[in-house]
């Protein structure tokens, strides 16, 4: 393998091509080539067309919007079957502990993690196009639900009249916090799925694009930290209480540790515990990943540990330990969400809706990048939405894709959806069936699951290192994400983040790197003439190149650098053309008058020939003007406009100019403006600017800006930089023979 690899590489280089054709500027191409005709629809045919139904679009129509319908008919039973039951029963036992201890971060009950962790997984096997992703409860946008649900129902909103200390009191005010908390959850949900539904049905999948990697990643971390000090006190069973917005952590610290001294020994004791078992657990999974057959369900062995040691030396009565409390069995009728919450949650909704999406979508790319085969983004949008709103109705807060879950079920050999279909039924028995035995579940136990997860999210604190290698820019991203977020909340601090990572867009395009080319000997390949030795200059031409488009942000410093980088000035030179005819014409001027001199007083010398034509020769000769004698001014008199212009005023030793426009993908009406104007200041000053590599879809702005007239022609457009040299050269050679002609 390797000896054909070696030479395949020795043919290539021994391989050479030559290609002789006339030099083609665009003005000579276009008149070579002819244009297919294209015959434009009006806007009433572009609607009838796509209005015009037949029963082979409506089948695609239909396939694609149910996926189910293409994939599952053709379904391998005896290749895939065996996976799938594997993968989703690991996946459902991850997703039950996960469901219960994410309701938590979510500030609703823990059977609506349950819930969650239903309806919206069963409903993606329909609607969906990846085939590893699990779909459900997710730590990150949990937080962002529980901070909106905090904001809207405050506990100090519902400790007015239940100032009781009576038990009763005491639990009607947690049911009746806990129940607009799950309205709020619910109408998030809700609204956050009629969003995707929306950008999904009107293909704006891709505005994920705008959540770079660096920016996610920042925003996650910033994200775990949130989750982790949400869930301190839960671990050291305190009762604090639970903030929101910005500096909410913040808040959060400064809460628990002024309640430090209260803190539970027993809740603390059975929280570490389940810390150092998980540790242990995710260990032993990650070491002997390939001799496990399926990894270790650590995070439901220890819920049910945690949960029998509950029951067994009743904690919640003997050591007032927090536990889950009552799970109640079946599934709720549906029922409509609170519509009129909708006003003051409509930006949360967008934020997680874009999320949401964000982290499914990168997840569903890198696993159909691994196992080849393709994912539609705008569907999955559809698919979320369709899981996110229809779920509301049953009670279920806003999900999207697991990372840890997803991994799992991929990697104990899950093949389609059918294996998010069996975990979504694995977990419909527990609420159906036994959801009553987590009832003395301790809440400490869910605390530490939670907190174990985060171990991921935390280990990108190290992408500071890596990007401060190789990129300053997502650098700065991935700090002011995380930063703004851990400060600011979590909703405003990814509006803080995009708008900062746009800004960086603009930054690279305002200030690009501009490059002055060379010639590789003997080919026609350009390069960077700072950059490599070999690199060589035509003389008398400049070929300038910036990686950027030309528009109204960087046309200011695409000028100056091209002045700077090229040496020529046209308005330098220009200036000190005037200032050198203006100091002509004042030498002149003196020239002029000292003759009037001399002849005044050649006649004023009447009485003596001889000393008349002595002092005329004195006056005319040897009297200083300037620092200079009479005969230098006269000779200055003298000179022809010709010699003036090539002994007396500025030159510049460049003849022509060549402006790579390889990189440039657009061109506004500004940047169209500063164009011209470059190529008419050079031509004052005898520098012909030509443009090399100019792009169809660039030359078509140009030409609706009304760049070309009678001075800047399609002439001056060349199809690569290396017809733009010939050219150049062949004008200059032409332009030299006129002058020594003349």
């Amino acid at each position: 393998m390797e000896h054909a690899e070696e030479h395949e590489a020795c043919l290539e280089q021994t391989q050479r091509y030559c290609v002789e054709r006339p030099i083609y500027n665009q003005e000579l191409l276009q008149g070579q080539l002819h244009r297919r005709e294209r015959t434009r629809q009006t806007l009433r045919q572009k609607i009838a067309h796509s209005c015009r139904c037949s029963s082979k679009k409506a089948k695609s129509h239909l396939y694609s919007f149910l996926p189910i319908l293409k994939w599952l008919p053709r379904y391998p039973v005896k290749e895939y079957l065996l996976g799938d039951i594997i993968s989703g029963i690991s996946t459902g036992v991850m997703q039950l502990p996960q469901g219960l201890a994410y309701a938590l971060l979510a500030a609703v009950p823990p059977v609506f993690g349950l819930y969650s962790s239903f309806y919206p997984v069963f409903l993606y096997t329909f609607f969906g196009t990846s085939k590893h992703i699990s779909i459900g409860t997710f730590a990150v946008i949990s937080m962002m639900v529980g901070g909106v649900a905090v904001r809207q129902v405050p506990d100090e909103m519902i400790s007015v009249g239940y100032n009781s200390t009576n038990i009763t009191d005491s639990l009607e005010y947690y049911n009746a916090r806990d129940t607009k908390r799950v309205q709020v959850a619910v109408t998030l949900a809700f609204l956050s799925g009629i969003i995707q539904l929306c950008l999904g049905l009107l293909r704006f999948g891709f505005v994920a694009i705008y959540l770079t990697e660096p920016l996610v990643r920042g925003f996650t971390t910033a994200a775990a930290v949130h989750v982790f000090t949400s869930q301190l006190k839960y671990l050291l069973g305190i009762k604090t209480n639970r903030y929101s917005g910005p500096l909410s952590v913040v808040y959060s610290i400064a809460a628990v540790l002024s309640k430090i001294t209260t803190t539970n020994i027993a809740a603390l004791i059975v929280g570490l515990t389940c810390i150092v078992l998980l540790l242990i657990g995710k260990e032993i999974n990650l070491r002997f990943k390939k001799k496990l057959p399926v990894p270790i369900p650590m995070e439901i062995i220890v819920v049910i540990i945690g949960t029998g040691v509950s029951a067994g030396m009743n904690l919640s009565e003997s050591y007032r330990v927090d536990v889950v409390g009552n799970i109640p069995q079946g599934l709720r009728a549906p029922a409509v969400p609170e519509i009129q919450l909708i006003p003051a949650i409509f930006v949360d909704a967008v934020a997680i809706a874009i999320v949401g999406f964000s982290m499914a979508v990168s997840m569903a790319k890198i696993f159909a990048l691994k196992h080849g085969y393709t994912i539609d983004g705008n569907q999955e949008l559809i698919a979320l939405g369709i899981c996110n709103s229809v779920g509301s109705f049953f009670q279920s807060f806003s999900v999207t894709c697991s990372m840890s879950r997803s991994l799992v079920q991929e990697s104990t050999g899950g093949k389609t959806q059918i294996a998010g279909a069996l975990s979504s039924i694995m977990v419909l028995l527990v609420i159906v069936a036994i959801g009553y035995l987590f009832e003395p579940l301790p809440q400490t136990v869910l605390a530490a699951i939670v907190m174990v997860n985060l171990k991921g999210m935390f280990k990108q604190f190290g992408d500071v290192v890596q990007f401060w290698r190789t990129s300053r820019i997502e650098l700065a991203i991935w700090v002011v994400a995380f930063v703004a977020s851990l400060f600011l909340g979590l909703d405003y601090g990814l509006l803080t983040a995009v708008a900062f990572a746009v800004i960086t867009v603009i930054y690279r395009t305002q200030s690009p790197q501009y490059r002055i080319l060379g010639q590789i000997p003997d080919t026609d390949i350009y390069c960077d003439v700072e950059e490599y030795e070999e690199v060589k200059e035509y003389p008398g031409i400049k070929i300038f190149q910036a990686n950027a488009s030309l528009y109204f942000a960087n046309s200011e410093s695409y000028t100056s650098a091209l002045k700077k980088k090229t040496g020529v000035d046209p308005c330098a030179i220009l200036a000190a053309r005037r200032k050198a005819q203006k100091r002509h014409a004042r030498e002149r001027k003196a020239a002029n008058e000292l003759r009037k001199q001399a002849v005044l007083k050649l006649v004023n010398s009447s009485t003596n020939d001889v000393e008349a034509s002595v002092k005329h020769e004195i006056a005319n000769d040897e009297l200083p003007v300037n620092g200079k004698f009479a005969s230098a001014d006269a000779s200055v008199q003298d000179m022809s406009p010709d010699e003036h212009e090539h002994f007396v005023e500025p030159k510049t030793n460049i003849h022509s100019l060549i402006l790579d426009f390889t990189p440039v993908n657009f061109v506004d009406s500004v940047g169209a403006k500063t164009l011209k104007s470059i190529i008419k200041e050079y031509k004052e000053v005898g520098v012909c600017v030509c443009i090399a590599s100019c792009s169809g879809p660039v030359m078509n702005e140009l030409t609706r800006l009304n760049f070309f007239d009678n001075t800047v022609t399609r002439a001056l457009l060349f199809h690569s930089i290396h017809d733009a040299v010939l050219a150049c050269q062949v004008k200059d050679k032409s332009a030299s023979q006129t002058d020594f002609d003349l």
